[in-house]
């Protein structure tokens, strides 16, 4: 476990059906492992349904907490995990971009992987920011000001606050360690 980390608290957000297994799960699990307090919040109190590749069912995990109870400003960074289902909800859902604004009002970092950047689009903080994603929504996080790269992991600190992204489950390696070295400051 790593102590650095001990006090450092984590805000997982995701719908309640259709998020990456892989992508929610490393993460938290990671991030657990090293030593971080780590929140999972859905949009209800009912158990998140995750999928392997958007179509087959994966693990079954228990929200800790419901979008509507988070305060923002008790969390050190916010992971967006993906999902093609999950991040076109949660781009939509009024409670996740109050969250992801509110994180990037008070300057604390963003960690969103695959199609999760989705939500920043809709939030309005993708303008200005250099980040990766799943290929397919390049164009749409283009068309929003932001400029998109073909990279495992990219961290970028444009506009006061840390955006980290990565493309796909396969980066996850990248993804978590970029992650972990922030929360370590």
């Amino acid at each position: 476990m790593n102590t650095a980390l001990s006090e450092k608290r984590v805000l997982v957000i995701s719908t309640n059906y259709g998020v990456e297994t892989a992508e929610i799960s490393r993460p938290v699990n990671d991030l657990r492992a090293a030593g971080a307090r780590v929140t999972v919040a859905a949009p209800k109190p009912e158990a998140i349904l995750t999928l392997v590749h958007d179509r087959t069912v994966g693990e079954t995990l228990a929200p800790d907490a419901t979008f509507a109870d988070i305060d923002p400003g008790q969390f050190d960074l916010l992971v967006l995990p993906g999902g093609t289902i999950n991040a076109d909800q949660l781009r939509v859902d009024n409670d996740a971009q109050r969250i992801v604004r509110r994180f990037t009002i008070a300057g604390r970092p963003i960690a969103a992987i695959c199609h999760a950047p989705w939500a920043l689009i809709d939030a309005g903080v993708a303008e200005g920011k250099k980040l990766t994603s799943y290929s397919s929504i390049k164009t749409d996080l283009v068309n929003a000001g932001a400029e998109w790269v073909d990279a495992e992991a990219v961290v970028d600190d444009t506009d006061g606050w840390r955006l980290i992204t990565s493309r796909s489950p396969q980066d996850l390696d990248a993804f978590v360690a970029a992650i972990i070295t922030t929360l370590e400051g």
